[in-house]
């Protein structure tokens, strides 16, 4: 804890020095004290009640003593909403989605663990939501209206594309949302197209960032790039020259399989099931490229764990936070309560 006013502390050493004149003078009235012609009376009146006297005054010098503390102006570290803040969720709605080895589905565990980090993050952070299969699409713009973006989770399923998974085109579509967010200027499709051979992941590490940036992408799919313009690693460039750090989440086990009879495809068997393994290397590249964390869910509670830590932390950033009122609330409650002892008391002592 440290103070924005210290040199006001000096007002306890005063509190302090009066206390000490208090007791000396309390030593000499003793001295001249009357003496009392029969002490037996006297011990059987004061007796168990003597210490009373001194409650009511060491409640009220303990509320002094927090009222100076408070005029110091106390902070503590902790974590703050940095300025601007905001945070582009980025789920994959592909048909791979739909697979049961994340209980009740993928699609389904990973809408429960947005509601989580929408639940953990603070009430000021700016939320977008972007989703994507084949192509992306913004399903809310950044906005501090958490219950807007909670309905666009409740309904992803109207999202749902099963044309691909185009993982370079959704960290494109992130970058330019949380760029507008910020008042940026999105690059141009031109501009873009020119430099994607030269792309590569050195030239993405290569451009200096701080850590101050205000927006920050959670990344979550289940599987590898089958379509898009842009590959997975030529959008993580993107959000590396942009500074948005890109969290990614490699959602679901090896074993994970979907019925291709369930959408509707012919084949030789109407209960063909087609292996959706999750590509967590594609993914965990993309997060090294940016500057995020990389992790793998596997179970429903390990998503809603990753979701939920991430949601207590992005956005944020250190600093100090005035804690003036918790001493002043303190300081209130022991002058009331030495005010309140004090009546009850003294008018029983004699």
């Amino acid at each position: 804890m440290s103070f924005q006013s210290p040199w006001l502390l000096l007002g306890l050493l005063v509190l302090g020095a009066a206390v000490g004149v208090w007791l000396l003078a309390e030593r000499r009235r003793m001295r001249y004290a009357v003496r009392y012609p029969n002490l037996d009376v006297l011990a059987s009146v004061a007796s168990g009640r003597s210490w009373l006297r001194v409650v009511p005054a060491v409640l009220f010098l303990l509320g002094i003593a927090a009222l100076v503390v408070a005029v110091a102006r106390p902070e503590v570290e902790r974590m703050l909403l940095k300025e601007r803040a905001t945070v582009i969720l980025v789920v994959d709605t592909s048909r791979s989605m739909q697979a049961e080895d994340v209980a009740p589905t993928r699609l389904g565990a990973a809408q429960e663990a947005l509601r989580t980090f929408l639940s953990k993050a603070p009430d000021g952070l700016r939320v977008g939501l972007v989703v994507f299969a084949g192509e992306a699409q913004v399903a809310t713009p950044p906005t501090s209206d958490h219950e807007l973006v909670q309905t666009a989770i409740d309904d992803i399923d109207s999202f749902l594309f099963y044309g691909g998974t185009a993982i370079g085109d959704a960290l494109r579509a992130a970058v330019e949302l949380g760029q507008r967010a910020t008042g940026e200027q999105p690059p141009a499709a031109g501009q873009i197209a020119a430099g994607r051979l030269g792309v590569t992941r050195a030239l993405a590490q290569a451009v200096g960032c701080d850590e101050t940036s205000p927006v920050s992408i959670l990344f979550l799919s289940d599987g590898a790039q089958t379509r898009g313009v842009l590959q997975p690693l030529e959008g993580a460039a993107l959000a590396k020259k942009a500074c948005f750090p890109v969290h990614t989440i490699a959602l679901g086990t090896p074993a994970g399989v979907i019925d291709r009879g369930q959408f509707g495809f012919s084949g030789p068997s109407d209960s063909q099931l087609i292996p959706v393994p999750p590509d967590p290397e594609t993914l965990r590249a993309i997060a090294e490229t940016t500057g995020g964390q990389f992790s793998e869910a596997r179970t429903a509670e390990a998503l809603q764990q990753s979701y939920e830590n991430l949601g207590s932390r992005v956005g944020r950033e250190p600093g100090k936070s005035e804690i003036t009122f918790l001493f002043v609330a303190i300081a209130a409650g022991f002058l009331l309560l030495a005010g309140v002892l004090s009546a009850a008391v003294s008018p029983r002592l004699p």
